[in-house]
């Protein structure tokens, strides 16, 4: 009769055997893989937990020569003083830490503030992750093109550059500015005013669409308008009351993200004024504030977490050595009180 295994002396090759895969499919599912179909995945988990075998991370990532570890950089050379605990920030880490974990991965995260001379060099000689996911290109995109032809595991969250070869997840940010514009239109606003920083891509496309939106309606209206704005909830506030108090009527904003468009509404009522009685307002990302702002937020949604899950399969897939095509997520509008109409 054979020995009967124990967990001291259980290996990954009798996993292997009792599940009728390779030893390499059982590391793999170990580790979280998304190459291993995920049914396997957890036919492979269950045994190794009925088997009481536990990874060794310390071994396996001097065998694999890995850190065992992913950074997650946020670059803000646009933006200085946008702080972590920023909505946004919050709830796309979150994701992607829950994702990251899930795998058996540690998490590192770096907030990087000008000067940004080889910030990217820097993080890998430093931290030596076995991946990077970066939050917003920021003013990197050279930066960052740079780096993704020497190191393979890096995907990007943010809007799509012309002739990049780097990986990016994110919305269709063109498609999601034009469905702000668009609704702001039919909701009979004449003067719609774009809040926004355009130096970072994602924001840029954004204004693209709501340019694009006006420019081919065919209702009596102003002009695009860009007023520009810091992302950060005073700067945006301060910027709205400027835009009010100046010579430039207006009776909607496209705000670049929600943020924006929250810190607007404070803004527009903070002068007298009213949403979306005087002045409507459409957000950008639908972050959990955007459904308790008041009046509740009119916005562009973009599945954050969908997002998340997206960059974490994608950037393990690259560790494993794949070359990965970028992916757009789907945006939709979602209606609420600010804008003013159904």
């Amino acid at each position: 009769m054979p020995k009967k295994s124990t967990p001291s002396n259980i290996k990954m090759s009798d996993i292997a055997k009792i599940a009728g895969v390779h030893t390499s499919t059982v590391s793999r599912a170990l580790a979280g893989s998304p190459l291993v179909d995920e049914a396997v995945r957890k036919k492979i988990a269950g045994i190794a937990r009925s088997c009481g075998y536990v990874v060794n991370s310390a071994a396996r990532s001097l065998r694999l020569r890995r850190s065992q570890t992913i950074s997650v950089a946020i670059p803000l050379g646009h933006e200085s003083q946008q702080p972590l605990s920023d909505p946004f920030f919050v709830e796309m880490f979150g994701y992607l830490a829950d994702e990251i974990t899930q795998r058996g991965y540690g998490v590192h995260l770096q907030k990087i503030l000008p000067p940004m001379d080889r910030w990217l060099e820097n993080l890998i000689a430093s931290n030596q992750p076995d991946g990077i996911l970066i939050i917003g290109q920021s003013t990197e995109h050279k930066a960052i093109e740079a780096m993704a032809k020497k190191f393979l595991p890096l995907v990007v969250w943010g809007g799509q550059v012309a002739r990049q070869s780097y990986c990016t997840v994110g919305s269709d940010n063109i498609e999601g500015g034009r469905l702000a514009a668009e609704h702001l239109l039919a909701c009979g606003r004449q003067k719609i005013v774009f809040v926004g920083d355009t130096n970072a891509p994602e924001f840029l496309l954004r204004y693209k669409g709501y340019r694009a939106a006006l420019e081919h309606s065919s209702h009596d209206i102003e002009k695009p308008y860009l007023a520009s704005s810091h992302l950060t909830a005073d700067g945006a506030y301060a910027a709205v009351k400027s835009l009010i108090a100046g010579k430039h009527a207006l009776d909607a904003i496209c705000a670049a993200t929600d943020i924006i468009a929250a810190n607007a509404i404070r803004a527009i009522t903070d002068t007298g004024k009213t949403v979306p009685g005087d002045i409507a307002v459409v957000g950008y990302d639908d972050i959990a504030l955007a459904a308790h702002t008041n009046p509740p937020l009119t916005t562009v949604r973009q599945d954050i977490q969908q997002g998340a899950r997206t960059m974490v399969d994608l950037l393990f897939r690259r560790i494993d050595g794949e070359k990965t095509p970028s992916a757009i997520i789907p945006t939709q509008l979602v209606i609420r009180a600010s804008s003013g109409c159904p």
